[in-house]
């Protein structure tokens, strides 16, 4: 735990790029959940990798949005 709170203060953390990198990692689980929810017939399953490509997807647009503001911000 100490390791992930270091990380945090680290100048080199850049929360927009983390946010890009961890949605796209759970929108591609959510596709992997889903068709394998499909394959075993197990509506559960699938409807969770629905959910989890969802929030994978907004999560991804969210470390966009700051690059984007971040951006707009430096211009001035």
């Amino acid at each position: 735990m100490a390791n992930e709170d270091n990380r945090y203060h680290s100048q080199d953390y850049n929360s927009a790029g983390r946010d890009r990198l961890e949605g796209s990692m759970r929108e591609t689980g959510g596709r992997v959940k889903e068709s394998v929810g499909a394959l075993a017939g197990n509506e559960r399953m699938k409807a969770e990798g629905r959910g989890d490509q969802v929030a994978g997807a907004a999560r991804r647009r969210k470390g966009s949005l700051k690059d984007r503001i971040k951006a707009w911000i430096d211009r001035f």
